[in-house]
């Protein structure tokens, strides 16, 4: 009597779900999937994202904003894209700590050495220093390719003076 009881309930729980399924519910992309607009007859307020006209004040910051972006792109020297990608959201584009003169997430790597800097990756890497983010970088990279970072941001000054003086 049990296994019947158990049967039965559970042909009931897979055609629910098949019929459920049928209908297009909210994991199918379906109608239930969509904000409800009314609820128990209440209607709720659903606002739709309608464009705004700028002020001109705005659109004068917006542009300002551009050009900050661009000159502090500008004033930036060559660095690998490896650095772009791994390292340039935290440290700022050229290591200093500092983007469109915003303090970044991480701290100045502009001017520390290349032994300074491969030491310091290394124990984020081992595990000696305690950073989620460094780790998670840090991990899958060889030493070789963490001796590589360090050259690299050990050479920005030398870096930054001979942008300097090609200007």
């Amino acid at each position: 009597m049990k296994n019947i009881v158990v049967g039965v309930f559970t042909i009931i729980i897979l055609a629910t779900a098949g019929w459920i399924a049928s209908k297009g519910g909210a994991y199918n992309g379906g109608e239930h999937g969509k904000v409800i607009a009314n609820i128990g007859g209440r209607t709720a307020n659903v606002k739709t994202a309608q464009p705004v006209d700028k002020s001109n004040d705005q659109k004068e910051q917006d542009e300002l904003n551009a050009l900050r972006e661009k000159a502090g792109n500008l004033g930036a020297f060559k660095v690998s894209d490896a650095y772009k990608r791994k390292c340039s959201s935290c440290h700022g584009v050229n290591g200093s700590g500092f983007q469109n003169g915003k303090k970044m997430m991480g701290p100045k790597l502009f001017g520390q050495s290349e032994e300074e800097i491969y030491k310091k990756i290394s124990d984020f890497k081992l595990g000696r220093k305690e950073n989620v983010v460094m780790k998670g970088l840090l991990i899958p990279m060889s030493d070789d390719d963490l001796k590589s970072f360090a050259k690299e941001i050990g050479e920005f000054p030398a870096r930054a003076k001979a942008q300097q003086e090609n200007k």
